[in-house]
């Protein structure tokens, strides 16, 4: 633990006579100029924060890391940021969360015919499939929830798995019969 002078000293030296560049960078980044002065009192705090613990060396490229999480932060936490709220998102270094509509609606369409794939599996076979890849359990305990042999357990697993990818991908893809 850093003594409190020793981080004022560090703050008043090191990182005060950043503060105009950071603030270009703020503004520069976040257009509004009183979202810039909160923004830099939160960078101040988690410096501060930071200092009690090490005084990091170099300062400013501490700084300009601790500005760019700060700024990434508060994007994230905005749930909804108007567009011209940030002059440059590349600068921020984020991407979107959000896949674009296109793939949205292909992945809901995907689930959709592997929803209808796993209905047409026979009552084992899709209890096995549903229980080993969409709750995640073990062979052995999918055994004990069914009280079935692991054996068992892995052919009805294994007979699940090859007829999804024959309905999916296969012969059974046409709409005919599963054996």
């Amino acid at each position: 633990m850093v003594p409190a002078p020793e981080v004022e000293l560090w703050f008043v030296c090191e990182v005060l006579p950043l503060e105009a560049s950071l603030m270009r960078f703020l503004r520069s980044s976040y257009r509004n100029p009183e979202e810039a002065a909160d923004l830099r009192q939160d960078i101040y705090a988690q410096l501060i924060a930071a200092a009690h613990k090490q005084i990091p060396n170099p300062t400013k490229p501490f700084v300009f890391a601790v500005a760019h999480n700060v700024l990434v932060d508060r994007v994230r936490r905005d749930r909804v940021v108007a567009m011209d709220a940030i002059s440059d998102m590349e600068q921020l270094g984020i991407a979107s969360d959000a896949p674009p509509p296109d793939r949205v609606v292909a992945a809901r369409d995907e689930l959709r015919r592997l929803r209808e794939a796993i209905d047409r599996l026979p009552s084992r076979a899709r209890e096995t499939v549903m229980m080993a890849r969409i709750e995640g359990l073990s062979q052995r305990e999918i055994a004990v929830r069914l009280n079935l042999d692991e054996t068992t357990v892995s052919r009805h697993l294994k007979r699940g798995l090859q007829l999804l990818v024959d309905i999916l991908y296969g012969s059974a893809a046409d709409g005919s019969e599963i054996p």
